[in-house]
């Protein structure tokens, strides 16, 4: 009987055998479980309860740690508009990144699912990764390039662009003021102050180029003649001087393309265009009118976006994040997408279920555990992003992108050489990242629980 009660699973159970004093219950002396986790207790007091106790201690201390501010520092990030953008910013880091870079990942997951060359698709989105933060940020300062020559977004801007709007002709040209009646008339057009007469070659010299810059090979300007309606539009200026202002001279360069409208009484009635030797023909009916050369003729060529303006620098680092990190998000899921049973989704369909309702109402809510960890480890990451914005954004506009991480930066040792102020702004990032791990942790229990 004394054999029986001491057992602990009933009859036919085994007794558990008591830990020997000074012993772990895996039978390890307790000595040698300490040894082995020394180096690991000390790696984490040097790398994260040091540093962590030190920043909290230093953000009660004036500039240069000599003075007891107390929590000044902490009313002071909150009075300066350097650092409240920088808080803005990071809540919309925080909002959109994620959220972005995990939808893409589901979709890309669930995609490459169904193609025969999904593994080489997943092998070029999860390339980025391999590249660091400085050098993707180096690359998207290229891409965001203002000059369309040199930047890919732009240059992608300028075609689409160009495809639907015609660009000016002769961008900066403007009339000779000294030798034609051609005067500004609002909207960056010109128009004569006297009319036109059949007969009558109207002479609409311009200048501003270099005849160097005319696109494509000019042909030498011709006067026109004949009894109709005529002109010509030329470049007034000879290479090595010489000639007469207002009159087409040998060796001066035709303007081709150059739109002129017949203009009466405010209305366009007639319009042509300079031929190759920059004559043009207008029909009878622009008797008596005035010559106008539009705005287009001469408007600045489309230079593209101002992606790294004032207005759009945080979405496009955005953009260089989410480029970066949908590699990320689309393993993970993938890997959680390979452990869902199919035979789910097949009732799901049998059940007369399509596609897209398969993907909303089966295919999420299984990954829902997955998303949950992809989302908040991104959360997370977007907290401390430095490098892009730093590198990406340029100085005029680095105000406008600035994030908590960098504004510690910047306070501590960019110029601002506050390190209480820095201290304080670190110790704010780490009661923001708190509350995530925190649900994190929560969740990783109850899914250990299940």
């Amino acid at each position: 009987m004394t054999s029986v009660a001491n057992t602990t699973g009933g009859a036919g159970a085994l007794p558990t055998p008591a830990a020997e004093p000074g012993k772990s219950v895996m039978g390890t002396r307790l000595w040698v479980a300490v040894l082995f986790l020394l180096p690991a207790f000390v790696l984490l007091g040097a790398l994260v309860v040091y540093p962590i106790g030190y920043s909290i201690w230093r953000s009660l201390y004036d500039a240069d740690g000599s003075g007891f501010v107390g929590l000044k520092n902490y009313g002071d990030i909150f009075s300066d508009d350097a650092t409240l953008t920088a808080v803005r910013n990071t809540a919309i880091w925080v909002a959109v990144a994620p959220a972005v870079v995990t939808a893409l990942g589901l979709i890309f997951a669930v995609l490459t699912e169904r193609v025969r060359w999904g593994t080489a698709f997943k092998l070029i989105v999860f390339m980025p990764m391999a590249i660091s933060m400085l050098a993707a940020g180096i690359i998207f300062r290229l891409v965001y390039e203002q000059d369309p020559n040199l930047g890919a977004a732009n240059a992608v801007a300028k075609s689409v662009h160009d495809t639907f709007v015609s660009s000016s002709v002769y961008p900066g040209a403007r009339p000779n003021a000294t030798a034609s009646d051609l005067k500004p008339s609002g909207g960056g057009s010109f128009t004569t102050t006297g009319t036109v007469r059949a007969g009558t070659p109207a002479l609409l010299p311009l200048v501003g180029i270099a005849p160097d810059k005319l696109p494509g090979t000019p042909e030498n300007a011709k006067a026109a003649s004949g009894s109709g309606i005529t002109g010509t539009v030329w470049l007034d200026f000879k290479l090595g001087g010489g000639g007469t202002k207002g009159k087409v001279d040998p060796g001066e360069k035709a303007l081709k393309g150059v739109k002129v409208e017949a203009v009466k009484d405010g209305k366009v009635v007639a319009s042509a265009k300079s031929g190759a030797d920059g004559t043009f023909t207008l029909p009878a009916k622009a008797d008596g009118a005035r010559l106008r050369l539009p705005a287009s003729n001469f408007s600045a060529p489309y230079n593209g976006i101002d992606w790294l303006g004032p207005t759009l620098v945080t979405p496009a680092i955005i953009g260089a994040y989410v480029w970066m990190w949908a590699g990320f998000a689309m393993v993970l899921i993938g890997a959680g997408l390979a452990g869902v049973d199919r035979n789910l989704l097949e009732a799901a369909r049998v059940d007369g279920a399509n596609e897209w309702q398969v993907f909303r109402r089966v295919t999420v809510p299984l990954l829902s555990p997955v998303l949950v960890v992809v989302l908040i480890t991104l959360m997370i990451n977007v907290m401390k992003v430095f490098d892009l914005v730093y590198i990406i954004a340029p100085q005029p506009s680095q105000d406008d992108a600035n994030v908590l991480a960098l504004q510690l930066f910047l306070s501590s040792f960019g110029g601002g050489g506050n390190e209480g102020v820095g201290s304080a702004i670190g110790v704010i990032l780490l009661l923001l990242v708190l509350p995530v791990m925190f649900v994190n942790i929560r969740r990783l229990r109850r899914e250990r629980q299940r």
